[in-house]
């Protein structure tokens, strides 16, 4: 478990000549008219709904991603494939798990920026469960449960660790369609890190039970990424859409 005094020096560390080069890349950058968005674990891409909706009526064209969930290559290869029908400059966005799939799938030359939502975003090569444990185990990840090879959260910790700021009634529909997950999935690692030269924009969940607030600190303060912070559960781009989608919107140059 990191120690405050040494998460404050990481992350003084981290910002170490990662900052300027994207400070640059941000001002020279297309405005984007293209959204793709990528869902993580426990869910599919439906709990991008909201922020479509907000997309959209700000001009922009949205896709969600139907992640399969199997693994990071299989991952990697469907959001490339959204990706090469997008008609020009494209904001690519990452919720949770799927930040890996930005990582790596961020370096295509259409994306003009990657956001990451309470995501993973690790270095090119980085072992991300080495650099997790290096920070408090959130308590989601003692909810998850296997059949076989798939992997899901028990409706107890669904409720609890992911959607607890989500009304009831609404949270208890979205763990009846959460997708379940591959051990494989799990193995992958990076051989890029889009975020390297890509202009970079996080949102930290404040309340997240699934990833540990701090290591989402840490990794945006890496990257040099345009940050908020939002008073939220895991799930941000459920219960506080209009702060993501206004996130999403600067990326793609729109305020």
């Amino acid at each position: 478990m990191m120690t405050r005094r040494a998460f404050s020096s990481a992350l003084a560390a981290a910002s170490i000549g990662t900052l300027m080069p994207r400070l640059v890349s941000a001002q020279n950058r297309p405005a984007a008219r293209n959204v793709v968005l990528v869902h993580g674990l426990f869910a599919d891409g439906s709990c991008w709904s909201d922020v479509i909706a907000r997309l959209q009526a700000a001009g922009l064209n949205a896709t969600s991603v139907q992640n399969p969930l199997t693994t990071l290559d299989a991952a990697v290869a469907e959001a490339k494939r959204v990706l090469a029908r997008q008609d020009g400059p494209t904001v690519l966005v990452g919720h949770s798990f799927s930040g890996m799939i930005v990582t790596e799938a961020g370096i295509d030359p259409k994306v003009s920026a990657v956001v990451y939502v309470a995501a993973r975003a690790p270095d090119a090569g980085e072992d991300y469960a080495a650099l997790a444990k290096k920070f408090p185990a959130p308590p989601a990840s003692a909810g998850i449960v296997f059949g076989g090879d798939e992997g899901r959260l028990t409706e107890a910790a669904f409720l609890r660790d992911f959607a607890a700021d989500l009304p009831e009634a609404r949270a208890r529909v979205l763990y009846a369609v959460q997708e379940p997950f591959h051990k494989t999935l799990l193995t992958g690692k990076t051989t890029h890190a889009a975020w390297r030269s890509k202009p970079s924009f996080y949102a930290v969940s404040t309340e997240d039970r699934t990833i540990d607030p701090d290591l989402e600190r840490f990794m945006a303060k890496r990257m040099g990424a345009t940050t908020i912070e939002v008073k939220a559960s895991h799930l941000s781009l459920l219960s506080h859409p209009q702060e993501i989608a206004d996130l999403i919107l600067q990326a793609a140059g729109r305020t």
